[in-house]
């Protein structure tokens, strides 16, 4: 489900996980730039946005992120961590040219990145949910 998070931003390495109520992710916007957004929202988190920091995207299909606006973005990062079911984490690395999908929700003046799941087609895997990973085949929104 990607609990962390490793990136280089202005040639500093960050690797977080979300259950650091200060952890962002670095989006890259349509000019090119990247910013860093709060990564989801933690039960003691003041706001209105959807608790957690993943979106499935069935649930992006099926219209429940509709009422927050959501924008499909880049999420800039070289590595995400798992956990398997021994509870064993696991770090994984983004092949260069992909890039892992995120989601911008939006309520008001409030703004955060989610990151975008889908359940693996292996039925035996590991995980449950994994990480949204595209390539630059010019695709940035969610549709297949």
């Amino acid at each position: 489900m990607c609990t962390a998070v490793y990136y280089t931003l202005n040639n500093q390495e960050v690797r977080i996980k979300f259950t650091n109520p200060k952890a962002c992710l670095p989006v890259k916007n349509r000019h090119g730039s990247i910013e860093l957004l709060p990564w989801g929202r933690r039960m003691h988190q003041l706001g209105k946005l959807p608790l957690g920091g993943w979106a499935r995207l069935d649930a992006i299909y099926g219209g429940h992120w509709d009422r927050w606006r959501p924008i499909p973005v880049k999420l800039v990062i070289a590595q995400f961590m798992e956990k398997d079911i021994e509870e064993c984490s696991h770090w994984f690395d983004v092949t260069p040219g992909k890039w892992i999908q995120g989601l911008v929700a939006h309520w008001e003046r409030e703004r955060r990145v989610y990151v975008v799941t889908i359940t693996p087609e292996m039925e035996d895997a590991a995980h449950d949910r994994w990480p949204r990973i595209l390539s630059t085949r010019g695709q940035s929104d969610y549709s297949e």
